[in-house]
């Protein structure tokens, strides 16, 4: 490794694991753009997906208590049901394009909700909609690594707890995310040169992970709501970005 691949590593790593550890998701789109600098693309996803994992599972360590089965599982069930289906998407259609979908739906998103003073207050279960969220998002996590962008929309109009939030959204991350993982390990993603880049990237991401958590900790619940938007509002810019640059 030169000097240069372990900078671009290591920022990558900080960035990923902080992201992940204040808002819960944004893992990939935060280190995604420094590592593809220096790895080719497979190889940074498989990576990335470890990385994710290990971030967001600090993070549900720390919410543990406050996750319910009664509110993950309409989530998480038909998430998992919707990676096959989105691996089998993929090879029929054009992930950059979704990707520049998904984006500018962030942007306005983001953006619409940036501006308002008032958040939504959505307190009525709605479990038709969760599993239909939850669905999609495993597609988008298959298709391209997207898992946390509808759920963290959809979450972030509920007028729930910060920690009832992410006690959601991270164990959704970290099923279909490994999920994702486990199928790359069978397709033989996981070789020598890249364990060690994921052994020498670990320790920057879990460090960074836990500094996420500490600022998570200083904030109100609407604050984490905003916080939660203006991210989706951050990631819609850098995927649009990236997708226009690329």
């Amino acid at each position: 490794m030169t000097v240069e691949f372990i900078a671009f590593l290591m920022i990558g790593a900080a960035a990923g694991g902080f992201i992940s550890g204040l808002a819960g998701f944004g893992t990939a789109l935060f280190a995604l753009g420094w590592w593809l600098q220096v790895m080719p693309p497979q190889q940074a996803v498989a990576v990335i997906l470890v990385m994710s994992v290990v971030s967001s599972f600090q993070g549900v360590i720390h919410v543990r208590k406050s996750i319910e089965w009664s509110r993950l599982s309409p989530f998480l069930l038909p998430g998992l049901l919707g990676i096959p289906i989105g691996l089998q998407i993929l090879e029929r259609i054009n992930a950059d394009h979704l990707k520049l979908v998904v984006a500018l739906f962030m942007l306005a998103y983001g953006g619409f909700f940036t501006l308002r003073k008032d958040l939504p207050n959505l307190t009525k279960p709605t479990p038709i909609i969760d599993k239909v969220i939850g669905f999609a998002g495993g597609i988008l996590g298959a298709i391209a690594g997207l898992s946390g962008a509808l759920p963290t929309m959809w979450l972030s109009m509920r007028d729930w707890a910060k920690e009832t939030t992410r006690a959601v959204l991270q164990p959704y991350n970290i099923s279909v995310l490994g999920v994702s993982a486990i199928a790359l390990a069978f397709d033989g993603a996981y070789d020598r040169e890249t364990l060690i880049i994921i052994l020498v990237a670990l320790p920057a991401t879990m460090i960074a992970a836990q500094l996420g958590i500490v600022t998570f900790n200083r904030l109100s619940d609407n604050q984490f709501r905003r916080l939660l938007i203006a991210m989706l509002l951050l990631s819609g810019i850098i995927l649009l970005a990236r997708e226009a640059f690329a």
